[in-house]
């Protein structure tokens, strides 16, 4: 297993004022694409403004659906990079394990008997694949625990001692999902007396209902909850993306004997992002409306926790009461679908709307689709736990400036919206109310649209969710960590 390392060592920061370094494990990290790579990679960026340098041990050929090398341009000049190959299957063989093949079709004339009995065989032989592949995957998840992602772990742990060898770091830091990053960070901080920084993007127990291939059979749960506890019960810090789930995992923490200092940082938006489209969108006027088209826009995944099905519901009612006014709707959906999502959007072709899909697109892509919309929609199923989840686009959303439709239930996200937009938050059962809203919204839509301006990006309610401020957070918790550690051994 070869290890490569990227990025030279910057110089020091001027004088005497050395800045300290962080190893940070992840196992997605650019060119991956996705929303899962922001976080990490923007704390990077910023992390250096606070006197910390980052060395980064990522997968160097991550099993993953996306790419995004327009993510690399964030780089700061005091990263070095190390990438350990992974023993994982590549993601289409993966993918490949959890589908079917459909049959063939039909046949008739003197040959239908022999087609029919071959068909026969070939349904057979299909079942039997199908059944092969489900043993395999089955085995494979009670094995490979927390995730498959454990199999990158043993070129992981080798190069990252010998980065550690190398080089003085000072903090551990690692973000998941997956959680095999977790494990691999605790053992790192138990080899090396580090201290240990655990960022939970996903709160571990909602990940394992509602992630897509995660492990649901009670042996695994049972598996993974004893890893979580240990894994609290060793960290000196604990991050997470809601004041809620910190909250439970402070509680989680107490309960496994741990003494971690818990903080909650948001996911936020990056203003240099936003300024940089500034200059396209002051240069370019946005088009013009043909008859007052309205454009909604949804960028991210939808799947079973952020379920399109209320804002389809909505149209339909939209396009029977007022035909005239679906007519001027367009729905701009932008990334990866679910079959059982496509199957919702399909509902809408006949609605008199314009339906615009787009699969995966750039980051960049994604903030130039937001800032050219006329309304952006985020939606949060009505799901349990789904009062403790906060949308990692919704601050991004915030920093457009567009007007919002905020489809979710009670709970975080509906008091984050409604302290911000207090009109923009309508409950997922609520069909009649996102109806109104749109019709309101298509009514009312200006025919000359002015261009996107980053006047919204200096407003304290919204500045306060700018990475840069947020990973100011992430320094402190570094800072007091580091300092703790060592005022108890006497340092």
């Amino acid at each position: 297993m070869n290890t490569t390392a990227l990025c030279s060592p910057t110089a020091m920061a001027s004088g005497t004022d050395i800045p300290r370094r962080v190893l940070l494990v992840s196992y997605h990290f650019p060119p991956v694409g996705g929303a899962g790579v922001q976080r990490p990679v923007k704390f990077v960026k910023y992390l250096e403004q606070s006197g910390w340098e980052t060395t980064a041990l990522v997968a160097e050929n991550p099993s993953v659906p996306v790419l995004d090398e327009s993510l690399c341009a964030d780089f700061p000049p005091g990263l070095e990079i190390c990438r350990a190959r992974t023993l994982e299957p590549g993601y289409r063989f993966k993918q490949s394990m959890s589908a079917g093949n459909p049959g063939g079709g039909g046949s008739d004339g003197a040959a239908g008997a022999e087609a029919h009995s071959a068909r026969g065989i070939r349904g057979l032989k299909q079942k039997l694949k199908q059944k092969l592949r489900r043993t395999v995957k089955q085995a494979a998840s009670l094995v490979l625990q927390p995730d498959p992602q454990i199999l990158w772990r043993p070129a992981a742990l080798k190069a990252a001692r010998r980065v550690l060898r190398e080089r003085e770091h000072h903090a551990i830091l690692a973000t998941a999902p997956p959680w095999s990053n977790l494990l691999l960070a605790e053992q790192l901080a138990r080899e090396t007396g580090l201290p240990l920084i655990l960022d939970f993007r996903d709160e571990w127990d909602l990940g394992s209902l509602y992630l897509e291939n995660s492990q649901k059979d009670r042996i695994s749960i049972s598996v993974q909850q004893r890893m979580q506890r240990r894994l609290l019960r060793n960290a000196d810090g604990i991050l997470a993306t809601t004041t809620a789930s910190a909250e439970r995992l402070e509680a989680r923490c107490r309960e496994a004997g741990g003494s971690a200092r818990v903080r909650c940082i948001y996911n936020g938006f990056d203003a240099d992002d936003f300024r940089q489209l500034a200059a396209v969108c002051c240069s370019q006027q946005r088009r013009p409306a043909s008859g007052g088209t309205f454009r909604l826009a949804y960028t991210g995944t939808l799947w079973n926790l952020t379920s399109i099905e209320p804002l389809v519901q909505a149209v339909e009612l939209l396009s029977l009461r007022h035909p005239e006014l679906a007519a001027r709707l367009e729905l701009l959906i932008t990334g990866r679908k679910t079959p059982e999502q496509q199957e919702l959007l399909g509902r809408l072709k006949p609605m008199g709307c314009r339906l615009v899909l787009q699969d995966y697109c750039s980051h960049s892509e994604a903030l130039s689709h937001m800032t050219t919309a006329d309304g952006l929609c985020l939606l949060l199923s009505d799901v349990p736990g789904a009062e403790r989840v906060v949308p990692a686009k919704l601050f991004e959303y915030l920093a457009a400036g567009r007007e919002l439709l905020a489809i979710v239930p009670e709970g975080e996200t509906a008091r984050l919206v409604r302290g911000i937009h207090p009109a923009s938050h309508l409950l997922p059962a609520d069909v009649e109310g996102i109806c109104s809203w749109l019709a309101a919204q298509i009514a009312s839509v200006e025919t000359d649209r002015k261009s996107w301006q980053p006047d919204s990006l200096d407003r304290p309610e919204i500045r306060q969710f700018s990475r840069e401020q947020e990973t100011g957070q992430l320094a402190e918790l570094l800072n007091e960590t580091v300092a703790s550690r060592r005022r108890a051994s006497g340092g």
